[in-house]
């Protein structure tokens, strides 16, 4: 996950999803909701995630996974560009997805990632 457009391409890949914006940041959303967006900070992009998950993944490999100040009320965090694990950040990301999908797309998809 390079760059955004790399991260809007996944995120793409997965279920009914659409290219929208969200405070004005390009962003992809299931069913009218973010779950990934480009965020406001340069070199990293913002993953819908719920709080306890979010802070394993900042104590777990915080050159990858971090907050501002301001996402710290928020269940999301950002994420680095071109980060080491490109397969546990797309799991991230499918996660993020699974939690915004329907009971019906989520029987389609199969367990959360």
């Amino acid at each position: 996950m390079k760059d955004w457009d790399a991260v809007a391409a996944y995120a793409l890949s997965l279920p009914e999803t659409e290219a929208s914006t969200s405070y004005g940041q390009p962003a992809i959303k299931t069913r009218g909701k973010m779950f990934v967006s480009a965020g406001h900070v340069d070199g990293s992009f913002h993953v819908r995630s719920p709080h306890d998950e979010k802070a394993a993944l900042i104590a777990t490999d915080p050159e990858t996974f971090w907050q501002t100040q301001h996402y710290e009320t928020w269940p999301g965090l950002l994420v680095r560009y071109g980060a080491h694990d490109a397969e546990r950040v797309a799991r991230v990301i499918a996660r993020a997805w699974w939690d915004q999908a329907s009971a019906k797309q989520r029987k389609a998809y199969g367990d959360r990632p």
